[in-house]
């Protein structure tokens, strides 16, 4: 199979620091990729409005606005558009408020060039992934639920609900995959798009928060079960 070309693909660099923000501009350019730059969070807001990009990357620390505010003023607007975070902060807390707010990924600084290029890459293939798989069926019913994978926007039987992009994708593949055995490996590759070497609980994290809105008791989920040993099945008549 031919290598998916991303030549062209749009990119908003959000960074305060100079230096890194030229840099990285540098690399992208080198891969192909068309970079704007913005140095604080309100440039940032401005800049995604008056253009269409296919991918931010996103400073946390920044003037004005922060990088979770910038995502989540980014995320009302469009939930589909794939956020790299940049981030000096590796605590889990930090971690989990952005994947609330909608962010798809994290790299760590220091970071090498070369695993934020895979990154880039990989949420460039499941960006036109998932908008392959929803055409045929954009909208799925199990249980009390309702799930648009369009818009992300979810009726449940605990009430109405926003899904971030990665948690609407792995949702999305369980769902094409029901009554089969998917393992953490088969969703870090083609969900995340990375090498499943480098994370370890990323795939029970966001199965948790999928069962925590579609599950009437998730230490006993009816829909999203655990296979011991082997990874996760979608039931869709569930018991």
């Amino acid at each position: 199979m031919n290598e998916i070309d991303f030549k062209g693909s749009k990119i908003l660099l959000v960074e305060d620091e100079e230096t890194l923000a030229i840099g990285l501009e540098y690399n992208l350019c080198e891969e192909g990729y068309s970079v704007q730059i913005a140095s604080d969070g309100k440039e940032a807001i401005d800049l995604y409005k008056d253009n269409d990009f296919d991918l931010i990357v996103l400073d946390v620390m920044l003037p004005y606005l922060n990088g979770y505010e910038v995502a989540e003023i980014v995320r009302e607007d469009s939930p589909q558009i794939p956020i790299l975070m940049l981030t000096a902060k590796t605590t889990s807390s930090d971690k989990l408020k952005g994947l609330a707010i909608g962010v798809d990924d994290y790299i760590t600084k220091p970071f090498h060039l070369q695993e934020l290029l895979l990154r880039i890459k990989g949420m460039l293939k499941r960006k036109m992934w998932y908008k392959s798989v929803i055409q045929s069926n954009p909208t799925y019913n199990f249980g009390t639920n309702k799930i648009n994978f369009e818009n992300m926007n979810c009726n449940t039987g605990k009430g109405t609900i926003k899904l971030t992009h990665i948690e609407a994708m792995v949702l999305k593949y369980l769902v094409d995959r029901k009554n089969e055995v998917v393992t953490r490996k088969e969703l870090l590759e083609n969900v995340w798009h990375i090498n499943p070497e480098i994370e370890t609980r990323t795939v029970d994290n966001f199965i948790g928060r999928l069962r925590k809105y579609f599950e009437t008791d998730t230490s006993d989920p009816v829909f999203i079960k655990s296979v011991r040993g082997a990874g996760y099945m979608f039931v869709e008549t569930g018991k």
